[in-house]
């Protein structure tokens, strides 16, 4: 009887054991991660984005929300992130938020194309007209680009089963609604006040991914965030038209301090790294090569003065010149791909000043007598302390010298240093000028 007690516990203890891990993963919620994106679309956006979806997969996350807040970006990038969303085996949430954030441009077909679409109250979204982004562009060449953007951007909307007339018409008409407007054309799927309310409102939904159906279970599911790399941020922070523009002029004034002062090091190596990230930048944006042109003419004109002064004439040309060169840098309708008026006129100035004192004084300054040295004793006055016939004594800036001189020079009397061999100067005796209203000693 005993035994088969003990048996019957042990059965017991073993079922549960056996059922605990069972029942444990099962109830196990899988993580949502989160991901916030502001800002223009641009290739650091796109790493971002791709970054995050690994870090998701990685996890085992059961969604990705991309938190979005844009003006819009390049199509370039726009076309990478979609090709990601697209090719995604976890489902993609792209929620505009917060209150007063937008989805503008190429924000559009980024909310388009998720899995699951949602925006804040206090948002819009729309007006995905493309725009040219690398010099003008004909209508012929207009009219290819928006049936191109139209014709992708309904692509997505059907595919995603939403409203692809009004897709297209944010394309061809640049239309633009707000949060309630879109649910109501179903250009989103739903509303939500923060992202917990949102995780609640899609839980149990069931998404179509590239691996297949997948029934979401994010109410109360931990969230992720995922932020910047150190990389992420760089690129994203060069990628802005004026932090490029910016370091361009630094870049420049790195070379040029170089360039005039020789074994400095500092400033060279700081210019070229200025230098090349500001190229890095300039792949993703719309450069004008005459505006770039421009700036270089600048810089020269600036130098020129210096060296041959005008009496301000180039240094005026210059700054004309770089302000134009400045304002044709980026080619782009686009308010978010341009430089900052108050960042052009205050480099222009900072460049002009740079060269009017800094250089112009560094330049002055070297035309000096050198003081120290042998260069620094010519032309020195000293007093003979003994008689020089021809050699002797002579005390110059504190010192007594051997000293020589091809005429006799009495104690006392007052000698030029006219030359500097080794340790022995060759003097001469100072002339002294005549008195006022006396006449000079007669010449012989």
């Amino acid at each position: 009887m005993r035994n088969r007690a003990l048996v019957a516990i042990f059965l017991f203890l073993g079922g549960i054991l056996f059922l605990y891990p069972a029942s444990s993963g099962a109830t196990q919620v899988k993580p949502v991660t989160v991901a916030r994106v502001e800002g223009v679309i641009s290739p650091g956006t796109s790493e971002f984005i791709l970054y995050a979806l690994k870090q998701a997969t990685r996890a085992e996350a059961q969604v990705l929300v991309i938190e979005l807040d844009t003006p819009g970006g390049l199509d370039l990038a726009m076309r990478f992130i979609v090709k990601e969303f697209l090719a995604s085996p976890i489902p993609i949430v792209v929620y505009v938020s917060p209150s007063g954030a937008r989805a503008a441009s190429a924000g559009v077909f980024l909310t388009i194309a998720a899995h699951i679409a949602a925006m804040a109250p206090g948002t819009n979204i729309g007006a995905a007209h493309p725009v040219s982004i690398g010099g003008q562009m004909d209508k012929e060449m207009v009219r290819k680009a928006t049936n191109d953007a139209a014709a992708y951007i309904k692509a997505l909307a059907e595919k995603r089963g939403r409203n692809a007339q009004w897709a297209e018409d944010s394309v061809r008409r640049s239309v633009s609604v707000t949060e309630k407007e879109a649910l109501r054309l179903r250009v989103i799927d739903l509303v939500s006040e923060k992202l917990e309310t949102l995780l609640q409102e899609i839980d149990a939904r069931e998404v179509t991914t590239l691996i297949g159906k997948v029934v979401l279970r994010t109410k109360g599911a931990p969230i992720q965030r995922v932020e910047m790399s150190f990389r992420d941020k760089v690129l994203k922070a060069i990628s802005d038209p004026t932090i490029a523009y910016i370091l361009l002029i630094l870049g420049f004034y790195g070379l040029i301090y170089e360039l005039a002062n020789p074994g400095a090091i500092l400033p060279g190596v700081l210019g070229a790294i200025f230098l090349i990230l500001a190229f890095f930048a300039f792949q993703s944006l719309p450069i004008n090569y005459a505006g770039l042109l421009l700036i270089l003419l600048a810089l020269v004109l600036f130098i020129l003065d210096i060296k041959a002064p005008t009496h301000g004439v180039l240094t005026l040309g210059g700054i004309v010149s770089m302000i134009l060169g400045s304002l044709m840098l980026i080619e782009s309708p686009a308010p978010f791909l341009q430089i900052s008026l108050s960042a052009i006129l205050s480099s222009t100035a900072a460049t002009a000043a740079f060269f009017f004192f800094v250089v112009a004084k560094g330049l002055k300054a070297q035309r000096l007598r050198p003081t120290t040295g042998k260069e620094g004793l010519l032309g020195e006055r000293g007093v003979a302390r003994s008689r020089l016939a021809p050699e002797g004594q002579v005390f110059v800036r504190g010192e007594l010298w051997s000293a020589t001189s091809e005429e006799v020079v009495e104690p006392g009397e007052k000698v030029v240093v006219d030359e500097v061999a080794g340790l022995k100067l060759k003097v001469k005796k100072e002339k002294q000028e005549a008195v006022e209203g006396q006449p000079s000693a007669p010449k012989t």
